[in-house]
């Protein structure tokens, strides 16, 4: 991707008080399609290939404004034990939305992980958001994951497993 193709891109974030400078349209003419949740899987590929921070950030983007679909999964799941990205919030919020049974693993993986860059941050808040995305997935294997959670040490991430189980038992 290119820094011109970024800036297009990061045109579409909302600036408190002065709003989004570009829009849905400008990036798909820009990027010469009509089809932006294809052109966001593109994106996400080549991101991932690249293992380019900016462009993922970018695709994300793109993945966010133009809707993120099943077939973002593998992606997004491939891209939550990878260190050389700062999107794992973004990437479990986008796993979040999908309720999907197959991003069980990569999210009890994200709730019992802490990526160095957030290490010092004691409210783990990828913990938590991966632990409300494991709390809407149904099925069993959601609340094995919760139920393994729920005996960490770390006080934070028990806690909030265990208000997952309590919820989804009600």
């Amino acid at each position: 991707m290119t820094p011109q193709d970024r800036d297009v891109i990061f045109s579409l974030v909302v600036v408190p008080g002065r709003g989004a400078a570009g829009s849905e349209e400008d990036v798909l003419r820009h990027f010469g399609t009509t089809d932006g949740v294809g052109l966001s899987l593109r994106l996400l590929s080549e991101a991932i290939a690249e293992k380019s921070p900016a462009d993922l950030e970018a695709a994300l983007i793109v993945s966010g404004t133009f809707g993120t679909v099943p077939q973002h999964l593998p992606y997004l799941v491939a891209l939550v034990p990878e260190d050389w990205h700062k999107q794992h919030e973004n990437v479990v919020a986008m796993l979040s939305d999908l309720r999907a049974p197959e991003a069980v693993d990569a999210l009890h993986h994200a709730a019992i992980w802490a990526p160095a860059y957030l290490d010092w941050n004691e409210a783990r808040p990828l913990a938590t958001k991966a632990i409300w995305a494991l709390g809407a997935i149904p099925g069993a294997e959601a609340e094995r994951a919760l139920t393994w959670i729920a005996d960490e040490p770390d006080e934070v991430v028990r806690d909030a497993a265990r208000a997952q189980l309590d919820r989804r038992r009600r």
